[in-house]
């Protein structure tokens, strides 16, 4: 049986990628030289299982000739976290934890310079999609095809991923509901209450 922190739906990874979509990529050697933030989008299977990861690099990065030499690669994902104090979860003698979700997965990164335009765009869009008055990359006129020529696409291919989504749910739920009271309207508070189901009933 899995571990309780590491019970998760393909939901759960879409939802976390979804809102934190800027991760850590770091090449296979492991080096400073070879790692970057970058934002991604997750690309789903029809069951909602993620299948893959778009985005973009600057050309000159280490990363772009690490991964054509090798593109095994791995890709981390912070989502909401947060450092939790026995005075929110109302009991002195309870000791001090911290709460998080996370993802670790395992890729193999294909270079597309090809698709650099649709990656671009692709990302613009669901950034500004929420947006009142969403930006458009054509109101950059001709400079958008000056800076776009800086970046390539690419695309990694998930062979696996591994998630952590440390929530309480190995608290009582009287615990669990004071800790959700304490952070308000903190994103932390409405994943704590999306992994109840995992835990005692609340």
């Amino acid at each position: 049986m899995a571990d309780l922190f590491e019970r998760y739906a393909a939901a759960d990874v879409r939802d976390l990628i979804t809102e934190y979509p800027l991760a850590w990529l770091l090449g296979a050697q492991g080096v400073a030289a070879q790692a970057a933030q970058l934002p991604l989008l997750g690309e789903y299977g029809e069951a909602g299982d993620l299948r893959s990861l778009l985005g973009h690099i600057p050309r000159r990065h280490a990363l772009v000739p690490a991964w054509e030499a090798n593109p095994s690669a791995l890709v981390l994902f912070q989502g909401p976290q947060a450092y939790i104090s026995p005075d929110q979860a109302g009991i002195r003698g309870w000791a001090p934890t911290w709460n998080f979700a996370q993802l670790s997965i395992e890729v193999e990164v294909e270079i597309l310079p090809d698709e650099t335009g649709a990656a671009l765009a692709s990302l613009v869009d669901a950034m500004e999609a929420a947006r009142p008055d969403p930006w458009s990359a054509d109101e950059l006129g001709e400079r958008y095809a000056g800076l776009a020529r800086h970046v390539v696409a690419f695309r990694a291919h998930v062979k696996r991923v591994v998630g952590r989504f440390k929530l309480g749910q190995d608290e009582q739920a009287y615990v669990r509901e004071s800790i959700i009271r304490s952070l308000g309207a903190a994103p932390l508070a409405s994943w704590m209450r999306r992994f109840a189901r995992e835990g005692d009933a609340s």
